[in-house]
């Protein structure tokens, strides 16, 4: 099933199929959307597809819907600077998303750029025009169609603060500037650059996501704050569980292999 915003289509993941899957919690509160905000490197895709995973609802990765938005620009040759022309390109193109447990595809102009859109190229202009109020309005709501009727995990970087502000549970993860370095180091293998430019690269980013205007990168004012370092993915996921089980949101099942 498709959820319709002008060009913009958001398949809703199959929800019976979802329901029916012998999941280790059950969900109290439906729909159930956790936002899980914070900077690059602090773990947020590693533990929103594990949480995802474990509550049986749909993983949305936002920064994809920037990135895929950037690619674009690129293609298209079109400078930063020309803010009216890019917001007047996204409202041509055609961005589709398929979100599942643990996974988040992107479609430009149906192509699959789920890859593509993870170059340094794109991540740097991505940040760059993502401070364009325009681009940020018409992707705002893309993401928020894709609440599926038992709820979504979403991370990115105003989820709890622009995208879902009424969220059941807002989570702010960070990292020591150094792990956070090493681990984007890990996901970019092959790039030749040395931790110190890596480390370079997520300070201007930070700069650039906290200091705009339109949506900066700040934890909510009710949001549980995780300091990952030193954390595996595991054990933030699970420190999340625990928040969500003292908040009377989830409950453990009793439901056993046969």
């Amino acid at each position: 099933m498709l959820c319709l915003l002008d060009n913009l289509a958001v398949p809703v993941p199959d929800v019976p199929r979802l329901m029916r899957l012998n999941l280790p919690y059950e969900i109290k509160i439906v729909p159930l959307v956790i936002a899980i905000d914070g900077p690059a490197g602090a773990g947020k895709s590693t533990v929103a597809q594990q949480l995802a995973s474990a509550l049986g609802l749909p993983y949305v990765d936002s920064g994809a819907t920037y990135r895929a938005a950037a690619l674009k620009v690129l293609e298209m040759g079109i400078p930063p600077r020309l803010e009216d022309r890019i917001v007047e390109l996204l409202a041509a193109m055609s961005l589709e998303g398929r979100a599942g447990a643990e996974t988040f595809r992107v479609l430009l102009d149906g192509r699959d750029v789920t890859r593509e859109i993870r170059s340094p190229e794109v991540t740097q202009l991505a940040s760059v025009i993502s401070r364009i109020p325009g681009v940020r309005q018409a992707l705002v709501a893309l993401q928020r169609k894709f609440v599926s009727e038992r709820g979504v995990v979403m991370e990115g970087r105003d989820i709890g603060t622009v995208v879902f502000p009424g969220a059941a549970l807002k989570v702010f993860l960070t990292a020591s500037p150094l792990e956070r370095a090493r681990r984007r180091m890990g996901d970019e293998k092959g790039r030749g650059v040395s931790l110190e430019e890596v480390a370079q690269e997520i300070q201007q980013r930070d700069r650039r996501d906290s200091e705009r205007i339109v949506s900066p990168l700040v934890p909510a004012p009710d949001a549980t704050l995780i300091d990952s370092t030193g954390l595996s993915a595991g054990e933030v996921v699970q420190r999340i569980l625990q928040r969500l089980e003292e908040m009377n949101l989830i409950s453990r099942t009793d439901r056993r292999q046969e």
